[in-house]
Parts: C-alpha cells; structure tokens; sequence
C-alpha cells in the first residue's frame, strides 16, 4: 500500500477527513440535534409508540451512528481504489 507521490497522498488524506467530518456533522446533527435541540417539536410524533424526540435521544441516534459505519467503510473502499492503495 504505497501512494504514487506525495500530491497523492495529501489528496488522500484531505478526502479522508472531508469524508470523516462530513459523516461525523451527519451524526452530530442527529443525536444532538433531534435529541436535544428539536426534541420538543418531534415529540409531538408517535414512533412506535414512542415519542420520536425520545426515540432518537435514545435509540435512533445510535442506529445512524451503526448506519454511518457502514457508510464510512464504502467510501474509504471507494477512496482506497480511487488512490490505487486498495488490498486486493
């Protein structure tokens, strides 16, 4: 796994954290966002029986962040071929 020049890898490394930062305010904006800031107004939807401000501070935030997992691997796949630096 070795980059073809260092302009590579700097790009490498700049898309890598343009993807991290990405997912991580995708995150942020989930489990902060609906669990704290907006959980009065989506509290007034029923989730399952719950309400969803409850169910995201809870439950849903965790699902995204599992989700957002899956996600970051694709992308880093992608990027590793993108680069020339995937393990086949």
């Amino acid at each position: 796994m070795a980059f073809k020049n260092e302009g590579d890898q700097k790009a490498y490394w700049k898309d890598n954290l343009s993807i991290l930062f990405t997912l991580l305010a995708i995150w942020f904006v989930v489990s902060f966002g609906a669990g704290i800031i907006f959980v009065d107004a989506l509290n007034q939807i029923e989730f399952f029986g719950f309400k969803l401000g409850f169910w995201f501070a809870q439950q849903g935030s965790i699902y995204v962040f599992v989700a957002l997992i899956f996600v970051y691997m694709k992308k880093m796949n992608t990027l590793d071929k993108k680069y020339g630096v995937d393990e086949e």
